[in-house]
């Protein structure tokens, strides 16, 4: 029998919580509750979530701060969880690293859903260990080196920390140099089909890549106005 898929749930409200598990559990899911930062953090090495439900007005360590430190060394797939519907707080959570955000009040099916599709998309990534060094994962650039082999960024020599929906979506545009992108393109190539989120994952993104790495003279991540992104060469560099 296939091992349940473990679900983390962080929200100080236990009626909430207690709801999301049931929903949860009743789709075969493992969960556990937790109800605040601090906690959740000291649970994560010991339950080993494949994914997080996480609420972000906790008491103590908010749930950006969460976010932040699990980012620092996780992959893991994380879904905010907020009663803040303003694009700033949507913004802000992607930024951070979150693979989607979910507003209160929302309806069962569509959490499960998300759920579900969040946890596809993660599992349906190349697994790193089996991926070998080939020259087809790895594009350079003068200053920039994007290694999809082992998940790496040089950039004029220094390695920059990226989670891996940023590598994969400039690693994507590096791959096809000057080639126009549309979001919904670059939606259904780096995040999948399935996605339930908008357009503007993909602008967070882009505005996070251009932040890491500055243009240089040979190339730049560039905006199509009115039709999305491109990998630019510079003529004559």
């Amino acid at each position: 029998m296939a091992e349940k898929q473990r679900v983390m749930i962080v929200d100080d409200d236990p009626s909430i919580a207690e709801l999301i598990s049931l929903y949860l559990m009743k789709e075969c899911y493992d969960t556990l509750t937790v109800e605040d930062g601090e906690e959740a953090l000291r649970q994560f090495p010991v339950y080993r979530p494949d994914i997080i439900l996480l609420d972000l007005m906790l008491p103590g360590i908010d749930g950006y701060q969460v976010c932040r430190q699990l980012r620092m060394d996780s992959d893991v797939p994380i879904i905010m969880l907020s009663a803040k519907g303003e694009v700033f707080d949507k913004v802000l959570g992607l930024e951070l690293g979150a693979d989607d955000y979910i507003i209160k009040p929302f309806d069962s099916k569509e959490l499960v859903a998300r759920v579900k599709a969040v946890l596809r998309r993660y599992n349906a990534r190349p697994e790193k260990s089996s991926r070998k060094d080939t020259s087809g994962e790895c594009v350079e650039y003068p200053g920039l080196t994007v290694n999809l082999s082992n998940y790496s960024v040089s950039y004029n020599g220094h390695t920059v920390d990226m989670p891996p929906k940023e590598l994969e979506l400039l690693y994507f545009l590096a791959s096809s140099p000057n080639q126009v992108f549309t979001r919904e393109q670059l939606l259904d190539n780096i995040w999948g089909y399935e996605y339930l989120g908008d357009t503007r994952t993909v602008d967070v993104h882009i505005k996070r890549l251009r932040e890491k790495l500055p243009d240089s003279n040979s190339w730049a991540i560039t905006t199509v106005w009115g039709i999305g992104y491109k990998f630019e060469l510079k003529s004559g560099k």
